[in-house]
């Protein structure tokens, strides 16, 4: 595996290898056991975008694997001052031994790989969140025993969390069910793409898509850049939320997922979510794992 660019890009085994790979990690941290798998390799971070979770998951990660993680901020480097990210990418390319970005444009990622001659992991970008993902899933493996065969219903925003979910989860032998406002639907030619699998809707019906669902997962209902559209947003998405209600229709056993940070009394309530809050942090520290994981993949 040379990147992680987005999930489309991985086989079924590719993301399973992954996964496993980040249990073996995780076990061997909890118990103590060094993995410098990595000793001696360099990560730059370019944070265009910034994130708790995911700077502190990338720098903690290397440093379990022996490297050395850099911050990168785009106020410090010529990127945000207008050099060319083919220029970026070559340069970079002489320093380090991979690039994590999280930012805007797919189209930049893309471009980094194309040009550079390390491997680049996609930290988040407006289309979607791959990293992010693959701890979810390793998290419902961890909780539910198996993947495939489940039910997963995300609630709220077609966004980057969607669209990344919707790959994932059916490529890993899930039904994925979505619930949005109309106008506020995933990407067109990826929901195309997970129709013509069978094994996919997407519906205005909040009840409807959470249903005999395995797993609901909601995320803010604006996200980072649309805070100017915040208030108009909370009446858009007002009942888009993970609730007693929605709890009822879905498994008895439902579990609860979020990529944080939370809006408590938008698009989850505080009930629902301390309910179910050892289900959320297993799944927020599973990002370390399953990017240790990716690292390992791509770096080593």
């Amino acid at each position: 595996m040379k990147h992680l660019l987005k999930l489309m890009d991985l086989s079924e085994k590719e993301i399973t290898e992954i996964l496993n790979l980040a249990d073996q990690l995780k076990y061997e941290k909890k118990n103590g056991i060094e993995h410098h798998i990595l000793k001696g390799k360099t990560l730059g971070m370019i944070f265009e975008k910034s994130s708790t979770r995911t700077r502190v998951s990338f720098e903690v990660g290397m440093y379990d694997l022996g490297g050395t993680a850099l911050f990168l901020s785009s106020r410090d480097l010529q990127i945000g001052r207008g050099e060319p990210v083919e220029d970026t990418a070559r340069v970079l390319s002489r320093y380090l031994d991979g690039i994590m970005i999280r930012t805007f444009e797919q189209a930049e990622v893309e471009k980094l790989a194309e040009c550079g001659s390390i491997p680049i992991i996609n930290g988040l970008t407006d289309y979607c969140h791959p990293c992010q993902v693959l701890a979810d899933l390793m998290t419902i493996r961890e909780h539910k025993g198996v993947i495939k065969g489940n039910k997963l219903c995300y609630i709220g925003d077609g966004n980057n969390m969607t669209n990344s979910l919707i790959v994932g989860g059916i490529k890993m032998g899930m039904t994925v069910s979505v619930a949005c406002p109309k106008g506020y639907e995933p990407d067109a030619e990826l929901m195309k793409w997970a129709e013509a699998t069978g094994r996919f809707t997407c519906t205005d019906n909040v009840l409807e898509a959470a249903k005999d669902a395995d797993v609901l997962y909601t995320d803010v209902w604006a996200s980072m850049g649309q805070e100017g559209e915040a208030e108009e947003r909370k009446k858009i998405f007002q009942g888009y939320q993970i609730n007693s209600e929605v709890m009822a229709v879905a498994k008895s056993d439902a579990m609860v997922q979020h990529c944080l940070p939370a809006h408590r009394g938008e698009e989850i309530t505080a009930e629902v979510f301390e309910a179910h809050a050892d289900e959320l942090f297993d799944e927020a520290e599973n990002r370390l794992h399953a990017q240790k994981a990716v690292l390992v993949k791509c770096m080593s």
